[in-house]
């Protein structure tokens, strides 16, 4: 049998039984037989769950929202409080703040405790050990208004999208004019959510062996002081827009890094980057991008790298077997935001051995839906 006659077999069968998979699950005959027979009724109950959460899913995440404006795991971190005294802290009558404490418990961000009182969820503890979240939840405001109309999103209807405002050098002409006020919300983001993306790659990858670091795109050089704090000796680097820059010198000097690291002012899409690091990373950069500006952009990484001189790319990437939340999540969010996909580890593989790198491999990290990282050799 040839090569050609096997995938069109293999293709035929896997059409065939989805064909009767879905015919089964889309009867209303078949479901009241699945619910009420013993061995099937675990398994309706579980799909009839999950449908209900892709239909309360905004619900949820608006739950989380008044959780974070109202500060409630702050104010829950010594213990649990009364109903009457959140109430009254918020500003917001007591029946409403039931309503709202009810649904943070079923949500397992709180918990209900005796004498009309709330505590802690382990959701919501585990917030508090992450305060990045909190940051990505308030910021999703401008996501939600552009998905209002999802349909009008994605057949590029919407004159104005609020996230590519936010993100002022997503899909712009001229990236360099973006102003240190421009980019200080951003900026800001970035900061509260990296030090969870920095942990995973500094765990997955160790730049102590390195003589000189350049972050590409690195903001306010969060990323820069992770590392440095694993690697005393190493000589440490960020490229980024001008007024991105301004705000990462600031930062390093109120982190009295300031002898050990050096700001290079630059646009990574247009201008060639400072060579003489043996070890050039893009934490969160390449997925913001579209793949024609992410090719350009590795042909600078490799040109200002030296021979076996090394590249890391860390960031959320797109499973390669079976169904990816974290891609459905940001595959809207950067369509919303005008520029960039999620790609998985193959993608870029292929893209990274396109460019001449060589030698490419994935490092596993403590939690993949955070960052997983992909390294390549010039």
């Amino acid at each position: 049998m040839a090569l050609s006659d096997g995938i069109e077999s293999h293709r035929a069968f896997s059409d065939g039984w989805r064909g009767l998979r879905d015919f089964l699950l889309s009867s209303r005959r078949f479901q009241r037989f699945a619910a009420a027979f013993p061995l099937t009724r675990p398994i309706a109950r579980r799909r009839a769950a999950d449908l209900f959460d892709l239909c309360a899913g905004f619900v949820y995440s608006q739950v989380l929202a008044a959780c974070v404006r109202l500060d409630l795991f702050a104010q829950l971190r010594g213990g649990p409080l009364p109903v009457a005294t959140l109430a009254a802290r918020a500003s917001i009558p007591v029946g409403a703040m039931v309503t709202l404490l009810e649904a943070g418990a079923s949500l397992r961000l709180l918990e209900r405790r005796v004498d009309q009182r709330y505590g802690l969820g382990p959701l919501g503890a585990a917030m508090l050990g992450n305060p990045g979240v909190a940051a990505m939840v308030e910021h999703h405001a401008a996501l939600y208004t552009d998905l209002a109309d999802p349909v009008a999103l994605l057949r590029g209807e919407l004159d104005q999208r609020k996230l590519g405002r936010y993100w002022p050098y997503a899909g712009q002409a001229s990236p360099s004019a973006v102003t240190r006020e421009g980019a200080s919300s951003y900026t800001a983001l970035m900061s509260a959510s990296q030090p969870m993306v920095a942990e995973m790659v500094i765990g997955a990858y160790s730049f102590a062996k390195h003589r000189c670091l350049l972050d590409v795109g690195g903001g306010d050089g969060s990323f820069l002081i992770a590392v440095g704090g694993q690697a005393p000796e190493l000589e440490l680097r960020l490229f980024d827009l001008p007024g991105v820059a301004s705000i990462a010198r600031d930062r390093f000097a109120e982190a009295g890094l300031r002898n050990r690291m050096s700001v290079i002012e630059g646009n990574f899409l247009a201008d060639p980057l400072p060579s003489g690091a043996d070890v050039i990373s893009l934490i969160r950069v390449v997925h913001d991008h579209d793949d024609d500006v992410v090719m350009q952009l590795f042909a600078r990484v490799r040109e200002a790298l030296p021979k076996d001189g090394v590249l890391v790319i860390g960031e959320p990437m797109s499973s390669e077997s079976g169904p990816d939340p974290t891609s459905a999540y940001f595959g809207l969010y950067l369509h919303a935001m005008g520029s960039g996909r999620p790609r998985s580890f193959a993608a870029l593989r292929e893209m990274l051995k396109q460019s001449g790198f060589r030698d490419v491999r994935s490092r596993a990290t403590r939690i993949p839906m955070i960052a997983k990282v992909a390294v390549a050799r010039a």
